[in-house]
């Protein structure tokens, strides 16, 4: 029957597995239309269900979601305009909780709920700024910082609700058929079974949110989630089976989210369905409920979450089409004759042509700001694995600090100039103590920033993060990271081989890690300021990188280091080679700058202002500084401060006069002259600054000098300073603030205001009256009472809170000094006075079980390291004061009867907690009381694998002395021998070995051979040569296999000198040769290939040179192709291609590879580049004759090159294509390209193609005109 106005019903479907179910479902199938419009291209099925006449349509192949659902809608009220009622039917994803017990199969319909429509509309990717929910994609690591609510759309038509509640009486009543008519449906087409019957009840598996899918490579839609995620009951929700009286598949009747994007983040999926009680998330109904008077009907196929698969769509689909019919059957034939056309409503197609110009430009906009903080969160994460210390705050400082101008005499320094000038350059400045290096190296700095990349990084006494070469190191990788995109893989392939991030990178792994990625740069610029500042022994693996780094790079890198001459580092800069690399900061070439910074201090400075109206005496001030300076700013910016404090002209004359000659009787001075009413507080906030491991935020500065342990109350907020600013007043000379600025906060950071200051202070020049309470016990004794007495305030706290516990976020909002106090607590406390009998009484009462105020300092910092998932108790005291290394709580604890043996925390006992700490004499105390070296099974020594781990030799020793089981395991099921081996502990892997560990064993872990394969992918080469001396199995689990991943070329040439097998497979069946290519070691790939790796062996994820060439290493590249490899066979050039590594094509298309090969993973080199859009890729393809009109043969995907960056927007890549003669001519095809871009959102495709005139343009696919 081909009446089009018989029709009254529309039945929309996403995809083809719903368009089959509902077809399923119709009493008469009518077929497709006879004709339809020109300008229609929906694929229709006429049908009749009862007494109703329904088209049902469904949206184009692979295009789904806001967008499609809207234009195949406009097109259908077009050619069928009698449709009076809307139904949305197939398949949705599932939002269960507690409340709402949905399961694979049951049906979802949307429903009015609260005043509100059935379906509720957000946005991931529209308006990002403010923050509520914060998205986290849990397979894919994107994240959205904001999701956007659109709102609630409108509700069906009134007598469509009606028949929902007339079908949810009845079913009530009587149950529903569903299950049975589709059985029945199945029965009579056999052909359908395969597909759309019910699966099996055990494939129903609700995974925890916490549990997520991690894919292992490309195309990872299949994969048993059974096998990859487990199904025991640590993993998932158990949930009992529905017995007879309950109905199987249950109907829901609430809320549908619709979004443009799917939805698998079962973290979001409960937000949302605790907080706006969603059912169901889906993709299409946000396109038609404002425009289209229809119900959304969903079959359960998945829950929303990482886990998707297909499994459950077919019968999903089948349930969702049976509640479709059922509810068409309840709605009398005059009920839809009386309703009005959808197409006469007011304004409707004029506003379905608005929302899908809308739609479009929200995909557009929405698909950049997805890409952008998918990338943003990205680098977070990889950020957060690293943990760089900041040095933008140092250099901040040192431009807040520097004088307009100054610092010019070095840009126009000709050894400066060269430094520029020269390919791998390097330049050493050099000068005394406070002679303004540091600001200095901020102008250098500031004068290179329009060069990229350009790293940096300030090594800071005051500062314990900013002190050795290892944390150096990930600050500048990072850098690195963030500003050349070409680099970046290398660190993102890293952070993967690392669990993402889940584990710490080897100081190893990283410095190989920088070193492949400055081979991406074509210029680099590092500067490095302070190198003095740096500990002495990472002064010398610093020097010696800076060697390698200039022998081994092909690249230009232009490094420049500042310090004070210390001989030390005078000596490694000689073994640099590299004379004339060397420039001295005289006090002549400073003198200008230094003249200038007095005069603008003097005649500007608002402390100076009383002596303006006197500038006679304003010369006598800068002609007595500039005489003395000799060089030194630093000198002369503290005589300035003292000078600020001269109220008259005799006090300013006797300060003239008596001006100290070097910074340390400078220093000497100005403790001298602190007010006694300072005195206290002064030296409490240059105790903390001289002795703590980190600068102090202002207000945690502020509270720490708020306590004094003398009085009954040490500490209440009611003794705060006033203004928080004013705290530099007590020693403006000594500390200096600095404002951090991050995204969201900006925050005032105090420091000593110089190293020289540390190191006054540190010295035996101080004076008798202060230098005792700088002595390291005296200074720590008083820190360390000063943050106890602190952190005893919380009981007054949680005394306000009448018992109810308080989230340590909140604490640290009334307590900012808090988290200060419990991180460094007990390092103080363990280098404390011992028989200081205050300290003892107030460690004592923190440890107190009846406050139970030593559970709160753990959960705000736990000195095991580790983060414990919330709600997991908090281990015994003694386990947290043998963790604290705290030796008088250890004693006073077991004085007082506590099980030593008490179970709890990561470590799982105190005597592992002292173990990893290296307290030998806490062990002592342990093991004396009863601790136990191994548990009651004596398969477990979880002290002796923390030990080994950590590198604790003497622990070692003693615990095995004490009867530890070498061979038992701790941590995750493996031996003290792996984790030693694992953490480079050469020492400790000795000892072990030589106690009889057993090298190959694996015990509990299933790991074969685990020792050796940690040692070989970690790269310590002795450890390996032990394990091998000891009868390790070089061939077992594949340590060649590791070592090749890893890049270690040492231990690959031991593993197969000592028999290794270069051709053997591993588990996820790659040779040692792809692991090293699929890495870009170039070393390892010689090595295997001299002794014989077989060059062309392949697996699922390809051979060598594909994966090679797909990363874009083209020295691995070049020698892969030296050796032999087959490149048409690899496909090679289609997997740079879709990379864009121009530079490894050039070598692939030198080397013979046939431009045009088709693959079957890519299709053409040109297809690839076309569909990830690398504009300069598939411009030199074409110049070298890829043929722009090849077909493609790969199965569901695009079939041309045109066709496939039309798909994916990339507009450059069209109009490339067409300029090199790609063929629009097919009849239809170039309106089949401007519509296929116009839904899916690319206007500037549609621009390029409408400005084409090879053929005619449809203009009314477009317009709808």
């Amino acid at each position: 029957m081909d009446d089009q106005a018989k029709y009254t019903v529309g039945w929309v479907c996403a995809i083809r597995t719903e368009y089959v179910a509902a077809q399923a479902f119709l009493d008469e199938n009518f077929g497709p239309p006879e004709s339809q419009p020109v300008g229609d291209n929906n694929h229709y099925t006429l049908g009749r269900i009862g007494k109703h006449n329904v088209v049902v349509v469904v949206l184009p192949d692979g295009e789904y979601g806001l967008s499609s659902a809207t234009a195949v809608l406009k097109d259908m009220l077009r050619t069928f305009s009698n449709i009076k009622i809307g139904l949305m039917v197939g398949i949705g994803g599932g939002a269960p909780s507690r409340k709402n017990d949905i399961r694979l199969g049951d049906i979802v319909v949307s429903s009015p709920r609260d005043g509100h429509g059935g379906v509720f509309q957000y946005d991931f990717g529209k308006t990002m700024q403010t923050q509520r929910f914060r998205l986290v994609d849990q397979r894919e690591g994107s994240s959205f910082e904001r999701f956007h609510e659109t709102g609630y759309l409108a509700p069906p038509p009134a007598f469509l609700r009606t028949a929902v509640s007339g079908l949810q009486a009845k079913y009530e009543l009587q149950g529903h058929q569903i299950d049975q008519t589709i059985e029945s449906i199945l029965r009579k087409n056999r052909r359908l079974n395969r597909k759309f019957k019910r699966p099996e009840p055990d494939t129903d598996r609700l995974y925890k949110s916490d549990i997520i899918h991690e894919p292992t490579g490309i195309n990872d839609d299949s994969g048993d989630c059974a096998d990859r995620c487990g199904d025991g009951p640590s993993k998932l929700i158990i949930r009992p089976e529905r017995d007879e009286d309950e109905d199987n598949p249950a109907i829901h009747y609430g809320l549908i989210a619709s979004a443009n994007r799917l939805m698998k983040n079962s973290i979001v999926r409960d937000k949302l369905s605790t907080e706006k009680g969603v059912l169901c998330f889906e993709m299409e109904a946000a396109g038609l409920m404002n425009h289209f008077p229809c119900l959304v009907i969903r079959g359960i196929c998945d829950y929303s979450d990482s886990h998707k698969n297909k499994e459950w769509q077919g019968y999903a689909s089948m349930t969702a089409a049976a509640y479709a019919k059922d509810l068409l059957n309840e709605i009398a034939s005059n009920k839809i004759e009386a309703a009005v056309r959808i197409a006469e409503i007011p304004g409707i197609l004029s506003s379905i042509e608005e929302k899908t110009t809308e739609i479009q430009t929200n995909l557009q906009t929405a698909g950049a700001n997805i890409i952008a903080l998918t990338i943003k969160q990205h680098q977070a994460d990889i950020k957060a694995w690293l943990s760089p210390p900041d040095p933008s705050i140092n250099y901040s400082k040192a431009l807040q600090q520097r004088h307009q101008g100054s610092g010019s005499w070095l840009l126009e320094n000709d050894t400066f100039s060269k430094w520029k000038s020269d390919r791998n350059s390097f330049l050493w400045l050099h000068g005394i103590i406070g002679c303004g290096k540091t600001i200095l190296s901020s102008t250098i700095i500031e004068s290179l920033s329009p060069r990229k990349p350009l790293l940096y990084f300030y090594f800071d006494v005051t500062d314990g993060k900013k002190q050795t070469f290892d944390k150096m190191i990930p600050a500048l990788l990072y850098q690195l990271y963030y500003q050349c995109d070409k680099a970046s893989p290398q660190l993102e392939e890293l952070f993967h081989s690392y669990e993402d991030g889940k584990t710490q990178p080897t100081s190893l792994s990283l410095l190989q890690t920088f070193a492949k990625m400055a081979e991406e740069t074509d210029e680099m610029w590092i500067v490095l300021d302070a190198l003095d500042e740096c500990e002495k022994d990472s002064r010398a693996r610093l020097l010696s990188w800076i060697k390698d780094l200039r022998m081994q790079a092909t690249k230009n890198i232009h490094i420049l280091v500042t310090s004070q001459p210390k001989s030390d580092i005078e000596a490694g800069i000689k073994k640099l080679d590299c004379p004339g690399c060397e420039l001295e900061i005289q006090s002549s070439d400073t003198a200008d700058d230094i003249s200038a910074y007095i005069r603008w201090r003097v005649r500007e400075d608002e402390a100076l202002e009383r002596w303006r109206l006197h500038p006679d005496i304003q010369d006598e001030i800068e002609t007595e500084l500039q005489q003395k300076a000799n060089g030194m700013f630093r000198w002369v910016a503290c005589q300035l401060d003292a000078i600020s404090n001269c109220l008259d002209l005799r006090q300013l004359h006797r300060t003239l006069k008596t001006l100290p000659k070097t910074l340390n009787e400078t220093y000497s001075r100005v403790l001298r002259e602190i007010p006694e009413g300072y005195r206290r507080n002064t030296i409490t906030i240059l105790q903390l600054l001289a002795f703590s491991n980190r600068p102090l935020w202002i207000e945690e500065a502020v509270d720490a000098v708020a306590v004094d342990i003398e009085e009954a109350l040490p500490f209440h907020p009611k003794y705060r300073m006033p203004n928080q600013s004013e705290i530099v007043c007590y020693c403006s000379s000594l500390v200096s603030t600095t404002i951090v600025s991050n995204l969201d906060t900006t925050r005032t950071q105090i420091k000593l205001a110089h190293s020289s200051v540390k190191s006054y202070l540190m010295s035996n020049q101080l004076d008798d009256t202060i230098a005792p309470k700088f002595q390291e016990v005296e200074a720590k004794t008083s820190i360390a009472k000063i943050c106890l007495a602190y952190i005893l305030h919380l009981a007054i706290v949680l005394e306000l809170t009448d018992g109810r516990s308080v989230p340590p976020r909140n604490l640290k909002e009334i307590l900012p000094f808090l988290e200060y106090c419990a991180k460094y607590w007990m390092v103080f406390a363990s280098g404390a006075k011992a028989t200081d009998r205050v300290l003892q009484n107030l460690m004592q009462e923190l440890f107190d079980d009846s406050t139970k105020l030593y559970k709160y300092c753990y959960d705000l910092y736990r000195p095991d390291g580790i983060s414990i998932a919330r709600g997991a108790p908090t281990p015994s005291r003694l386990y947290y004061a043998s963790a604290c290394d705290v030796q008088y709580i250890v004693d006073f604890l077991i004085s007082t009867g506590v099980d030593v043996n008490a179970p709890g925390g990561h470590y799982e006992c105190a005597l592992a907690a002292a173990a990893a700490r290296g307290s030998v004499d806490i062990i002592e105390i342990l093991l004396k009381n009863g601790a136990k070296v191994n548990r009651d099974s004596d398969s477990v020594s979880m002290p002796l694998s923390a030990a080994s781990k950590v590198g604790h030799l003497e622990v070692v020793r003693l615990l095995i002395a004490k009867g530890a089981n070498i061979n038992a395991t701790g941590g995750i099921r493996v031996s003290a021998l792996y984790w030693a081996s694992q953490s480079g502990n050469t020492d400790v892997v000795e000892l072990l070995l030589a106690n009889g560990a057993d090298v190959h064993d694996s015990s509990t872990s299933g790991l074969p051979n685990p020792a050796l394969l940690a040692a070989s992918y970690r790269g310590y080469g002795d450890i390996v040569k032990l394990l091998l001396a000891k009868g390790a199995d070089v061939n077992l689990g594949g340590p060649l296999h590791e070592a090749s991943r890893g890049g270690h070329d040492e231990i690959v040439e031991t593993l197969l000198a000592n028999g290794a097998n270069v051709n053997a497979r591993n588990k996820q069946d790659y040779t040692p040769l792809q692991l090293a290519a699929t890495n870009g070691h170039v070393g390892v790939v010689k090595l295997l290939l001299k002794s014989g790796a077989d060059i062309n062996a392949s697996n699922r994820w390809g051979n060598p040179i594909r994966s090679s060439s797909s990363h874009g290493y083209l020295e691995v590249v070049k020698v892969l192709i030296a050796h032999g490899v087959d490149i048409d066979e690899s496909e090679a050039l289609p997997a740079a291609s879709q990379g864009g590594r121009d530079e490894v094509i050039k070598v692939l298309l030198a080397a013979g590879a046939n431009i045009n090969a088709q693959s079957q993973s890519f299709g053409s080199a040109l297809q690839a580049a076309s569909t990830c859009g690398n504009d300069k890729t598939v411009g030199l393809l074409l110049k070298n004759g890829a043929d722009v009109n090849a077909k493609n043969n790969m199965l569901r995907a695009s079939k041309n090159s045109l066709e496939a960056a039309v798909h994916r927007g990339h507009y450059k890549v069209v109009e490339l294509l067409l300029d090199h003669g790609a063929d629009m001519s097919q009849s239809g095809y170039h309106s089949y390209l401007i519509q296929k871009a116009a839904r899916g959102g690319h206007t500037k495709v549609v621009d390029v193609l409408l400005a084409r005139n090879e053929v005619e343009t449809d203009d009314h696919l477009v317009t709808g005109d």
